[in-house]
């Protein structure tokens, strides 16, 4: 087990990067970081765009290290859902994880990286998406149901992977 912090969760209705980077975000809410999101088994993240998704099923919900980041970089300019301090979660692809930020574990299986894309060099800044590349997060899939808060947590590699992060 090793103990983490959940320092932003972002829960987006809306998919605002569409399109053309160069022509910039679609208008949406100022803020979509939220301090607490209920979490559906196989479906993701309850308000998310991508929640109950066929196409997106299998790679719901994103979870990012913060130490990927530049300082005041948030999840607004990456996209990722979940943004953790203290793992290196990008190194978790194919094992079982579990995250407990006070209400019981939710478990993920991590299916692949989050790969940057050209939007990172619009909402970061110039250089980001190949600064990013191998970086970028990872895609999951929630296992269980459960409610993820801001704050301290503990993160464990259930099965797969290395499981010493």
């Amino acid at each position: 087990m090793t103990q983490v912090e959940v320092l932003q969760l972002l829960v987006s209705p809306a998919h605002r990067m569409a399109g053309r980077p160069s022509d910039g975000p679609s208008p949406g809410p100022s803020d979509e970081r939220v301090t607490r999101v209920e979490v559906r088994r196989e479906l993701g993240l309850v308000g998310d765009r991508y929640y109950a998704r066929p196409a997106h099923r299998n790679a719901a919900v994103t979870i990012m290290a913060s130490e990927s980041l530049p300082a005041g970089t948030d999840l607004r300019h990456t996209r990722r859902n979940i943004l953790l301090r203290g793992v290196d979660i990008d190194s978790c692809v194919g094992a079982t994880i579990s995250l407990d930020s006070g209400a019981g574990p939710v478990v993920f299986t991590v299916r692949r990286p989050a790969r940057p894309c050209a939007w990172m060099d619009v909402t970061i800044g110039p250089g980001a998406q190949r600064a990013l590349r191998g970086r970028g997060g990872v895609r999951c899939t929630p296992l269980s149901d459960g409610v993820l808060t801001l704050g301290p947590a503990t993160f464990r590699v259930v099965a797969g992977a290395d499981e010493t992060p």
